[in-house]
């Protein structure tokens, strides 16, 4: 677990659906999302409604998590709008339901312009490794995202202006 010292809160958007970090979304996961070090974490419990087997998060929540928080390590340190392309996700643990969880992700070695390799985990509160992920994600320039509203880009454009 961290420290208060070593978290730098990362302000996110308020008032928008999306499922895993989104405001607005009642039967959404609503992450929280900080800076330590070279890392963008999160820590979460998960309840009831996301388990899978009996006292298990469901492997589709598990892979949400990770997916959100290796898209927001490249957001977050590329000030760049993302999209994932793949993502290979490693079980290696249960991961339990009513539990503090730190899921964290770190940027990797930029593939090709504009794709980039990012690593997340989760781990419990005792450090122990339960899940690890790698992913290769694609920066999108703001011309290039033409389903997105002009509102919402303009927001996440403050947003990364906002970020420290």
């Amino acid at each position: 677990m961290t420290t208060e010292q070593e978290m730098v809160h990362i302000e996110k958007l308020k008032g928008y659906g999306c499922f895993a970090c989104g405001t607005a979304n009642p039967i959404g996961l609503n992450m929280e999302f900080y800076r330590n070090g070279d890392a963008v974490c999160s820590e979460i419990t998960l309840s009831k409604q996301y388990e899978g087997w009996e006292n298990m998060a469901h492997g589709g929540i598990v892979s949400t998590l990770l997916d959100e928080i290796m898209s927001w390590t490249v957001m977050y340190f590329k000030r760049s709008f993302v999209v994932t392309r793949k993502m290979d996700i490693k079980y290696i643990k249960p991961v339990p339901i009513d539990t503090p969880l730190i899921v964290s992700g770190k940027l990797g070695r930029q593939v090709q312009e504009p794709k980039i390799e990012v690593s997340g985990q989760i781990r419990n509160r005792a450090g122990n490794l339960l899940v690890r992920s790698k992913g290769e994600f694609v920066m999108v320039p703001e011309d290039k995202l033409s389903t997105v509203s002009g509102a919402l880009k303009q927001d996440i454009l403050q947003l990364f202006r906002n970020f420290s």
